[in-house]
């Protein structure tokens, strides 16, 4: 069984909840889904008529949990990783992956998107990439005596971006309005991109020669920068015997399309956030604005991306309301790259994701009276 989240068996059913030292990702769906832990978590009663019909959250969540086992399966010893990965997904965000090579970065997105069984598209992005390979150009048909657009690997579903900042500022911000808007305007024409659509973008860390640096502007419309990490010990000599003796990610089969996942998430917008949950983040929000440790606090997009995401780990987790814990669980993946710290806490080395913590402790989380 996978640690943190249900294996293929218990995802079948949806409703299992695995005892972890953090929070699961999924509840028990009768527990979490009556009136006194409504009562409780949610400061609010209980409306008359559900937003939900009977089961079509437990089954919800069985399908996002179906999702995230059948990436594990390929991706071993990273659950908390695929997790928001299938968050992001669920909440029409895109992601960014910082981390070191050979960890599995690419793997996890391609892993992904043939999960989900829609139209993958990877960019390998290279000094000399232009945006017309991205985004796409028109030709000149000489038989109709007009142009035609050819649309670029970007209206695909799910497109990696592979180390995205291997090429310049101009070829980097040709996925600026596709990812904020999900539409790419060439010549003066308007192409929009048809859901679901994510971008999956890998990086370096360490690497700075021949790169350049993505621009806060690009970075803010990134929902979450995620990091893999070495993995521990037994999962390594796990990887050791899959990637010797076979090809996992040749036998991975898609366990749902595009259509599902455009039912999730049109699921993950209904679920409840109600009004000292908005103020909560409005609050952390600003409370980044005020810190002397950071220069640049986090945007109202950050915010919003923060709801979204927390509205889909909701769904995960098996309800239909966000509770404080599920921001709590995210700020830092949601947050940490949106800001930048002062001059004082880079001489101290602190580290963004840090900063959010200590942030997380001060900020009171609301009770009922608000």
């Amino acid at each position: 069984m996978l640690a943190g989240f249900p294996g293929a068996k218990e995802a079948a059913t949806g409703y299992h909840m695995a005892v972890t030292a953090r929070p699961p990702l999924t509840g028990h769906a009768s527990a979490t889904m009556s009136p006194k832990y409504r009562e409780e978590h949610m400061h609010t009663g209980t409306r008359s008529s559900p937003i939900f019909q009977d089961g079509e959250m437990r089954e919800m969540a069985r399908r996002a949990n179906r999702i995230a086992a059948n990436v594990a399966s390929v991706i071993l010893g990273k659950e908390e990783v695929i997790q928001a990965c299938v968050v992001a997904l669920l909440a029409g965000g895109h992601i960014l992956i910082e981390d070191y090579p050979g960890v599995g970065k690419t793997l996890l997105a391609k892993a992904l998107a043939r999960s989900v069984s829609c139209r993958f598209a990877r960019i390998q992005f290279t000094p000399d990439l232009l945006p017309s390979d991205v985004t796409g150009v028109s030709v000149f048909n000489q038989k109709t005596a007009g142009f035609e657009f050819r649309p670029g690997p970007v209206f695909a579903n799910i497109v990696l971006a592979d180390e995205i900042n291997r090429s310049s500022p101009k070829t980097q911000a040709s996925l600026l309005e596709c990812m904020e808007e999900r539409q790419a305007t060439i010549d003066n024409v308007t192409h929009a991109i048809i859901a679901p659509f994510m971008v999956v973008a890998t990086q370096n860390p360490i690497e700075y020669e021949g790169t350049y640096p993505l621009p806060e502007a690009q970075l803010d419309r990134f929902m979450m920068r995620l990091s893999l990490g070495y993995p521990s010990p037994a999962a390594e000599e796990a990887i050791l015997d899959a990637q010797t003796s076979g090809n996992p990610f040749a036998e991975l089969d898609p366990v749902f399309g595009a259509a599902e996942v455009l039912a999730m998430q049109e699921a993950v917008s209904r679920v409840e956030v109600t009004p000292p949950l908005r103020h909560y983040v409005v609050d952390l929000l600003a409370a980044t604005r005020a810190s002397r440790d950071i220069y640049l606090g986090a945007s109202p997009r950050a915010g919003i991306a923060l709801l979204r995401a927390a509205k889909a780990l909701a769904v995960l987790r098996g309800r239909d309301f966000v509770v404080p814990q599920d921001l709590k669980d995210l700020a830092g993946r949601v947050l940490s790259h949106r800001i930048i710290l002062s001059p004082d806490a880079d001489v101290y080395e602190q580290t963004e994701e840090a900063v959010i913590a200590r942030l997380l402790e001060t900020v009171p989380i609301p009770g009922p009276e608000r």
